[in-house]
C-alpha cells in the first residue's frame, strides 16, 4: 500500500468514532430504570430494544440509553431515579415491577414513564384509568398478582389430596399483601390453610425453605415479585432439593428447571414498553396511551422437573397445558 492511501484509510478510520460520538451526542436519551439486574433481565431488555426497533430507534445511533439496575434492593430506586431526571432525559422506561414505577412518579411530573407493572396500575396508585392514564405515565401490566387465586386452583388440581399450601412472598414489593390476601381467600374458598413466607433476599429464600422442612405442605406457590424472578435458579435449585411441588408465576422458572408456570409471556411486555417509547419519541402523548394487559395466559410444564420429585402430574392439567416440557 502507498504512503498517501494509508494515511487516507487512517484519517477516515480515525474520524468515524468522532462521527459516531457526535451522532449519538444529538441522540434523545432515554432513562431504563430497573428493579432487576443487567445479567438476569438480558433478555428482556434485547425485548424492549426489539420494540423500540419496531419504531425506528436504535440504541447507539439514533437514540442513548441511560441504565439504572437496582438488582433487588428497591430502596436504591428513589436515588435512581432523581438521577435520571437530573440528567434530563427525554422519557424513562421504569421496568422490573412497580417499585421502579412509583420511584419515576416521586421523581418527576413532567417526563413520560412507561412502566412495566405485576398488578394493577391504578391500584398500585400510577395511573388514574387504565384506557386513557392521563398525567406522564403509562405502561404494560403483566397482571401476575391478579392470577394469584388461578395459581391456588392450578396448584389444589396438581396436588389434590394436600390439605396445606405455602406461598413465598417479598413483603417489600408493594403489591405483595394485596396479592396474599386475594390467594389466602381463594384457599379458604377450597378448604384449604396456606403458610405464608416473606423473604426479601437470598439469605432469606434459603431459610423460607430451611421452615418447609418439617412442615407437611402439598405445594409452593411462588408470587409475584422482580427480586424472586432475579433469584429463579436459587428458588427452583432449593424447590428440587427440598422436593416441593412449586407453582411459579412466569415460564422463566420453568426454563429453569421448575415445575410448573402459569403467567403470560413477559417478553411481549417489555417489547411494548419499547414500542411506547418510541412512539413518545416521536410525539404521542404519554396520557393517551392506554395501559397494556395481556389477553393470553400460558401453562407450562416441566415432565422431567416433575419426574424428579415423583410427581404424577394430573390429567386435568396435561390436558390444559399450553406446552409440556419432555
Amino acid at each position: 500500500m502507498k504512503r498517501r492511501e494509508f494515511l487516507t484509510l487512517f484519517g477516515a478510520a480515525a474520524a468515524w468514532p468522532v462521527a459516531a460520538h457526535a451522532q449519538q451526542q444529538g441522540a434523545p436519551v432515554i432513562g431504563f430504570l430497573s428493579a432487576r439486574s443487567p445479567a438476569e433481565a438480558a433478555s428482556v431488555l434485547a425485548a424492549f430494544r426489539q420494540g423500540l426497533g419496531q419504531t425506528g430507534y436504535f440504541e447507539g445511533k439514533n437514540v442513548t440509553i441511560d441504565y439504572r439496575w437496582a438488582e433487588g434492593q428497591y430502596d436504591r430506586l428513589p436515588a435512581m431515579a432523581a438521577e435520571l431526571v437530573a440528567r434530563q432525559v427525554v422519557v424513562i422506561a421504569a421496568t422490573g415491577g412497580e417499585p421502579s414505577g412509583l420511584a419515576a412518579k416521586a421523581a418527576t411530573t413532567t417526563i413520560p414513564i412507561v412502566c412495566t407493572l405485576g398488578g394493577d396500575a391504578v391500584e398500585a396508585g400510577l395511573v388514574a384509568h387504565l384506557n386513557r392514564p392521563g398525567g406522564n405515565i403509562t405502561g404494560v401490566t403483566i397482571i401476575g398478582v391478579e392470577m394469584g387465586p388461578k395459581r391456588v386452583e392450578l396448584a389444589h388440581q396438581l396436588v389434590p389430596n394436600a390439605n396445606t399450601l405455602a406461598m413465598l412472598i417479598n413483603s417489600k414489593f408493594p403489591m405483595a399483601l394485596a396479592e396474599m390476601r386475594d390467594m389466602q381467600a381463594a384457599a379458604r374458598s377450597l378448604g384449604l390453610d396456606i403458610t405464608v413466607l416473606d423473604a426479601n433476599g437470598e439469605n432469606e429464600i434459603d431459610a423460607a425453605f430451611a421452615s418447609l422442612a418439617g412442615d407437611k405442605v402439598g405445594s409452593l406457590i411462588i408470587n409475584t415479585d422482580p427480586l424472586l424472578l432475579g433469584q429463579r435458579e436459587q428458588i427452583v435449585q432449593l424447590a428440587a432439593r427440598h422436593k416441593i411441588p412449586t407453582l411459579y408465576f412466569l415460564r422463566e422458572f420453568v426454563d429453569a428447571g421448575g415445575l410448573m408456570s402459569y403467567g403470560p409471556n413477559i417478553h411481549n411486555g417489555y417489547r411494548q414498553a419499547g414500542i411506547y417509547v418510541g412512539r413518545i419519541l416521536k410525539g404521542e402523548k404519554v396520557g393517551e396511551l392506554p395501559v397494556v394487559q395481556p389477553t393470553k395466559f400460558d401453562l407450562v410444564i416441566n415432565l422431567r422437573t416433575a419426574r424428579t420429585l415423583g410427581l404424577e402430574i394430573p390429567t386435568i392439567l396435561l390436558v390444559r397445558a399450553d406446552e409440556v416440557i419432555e
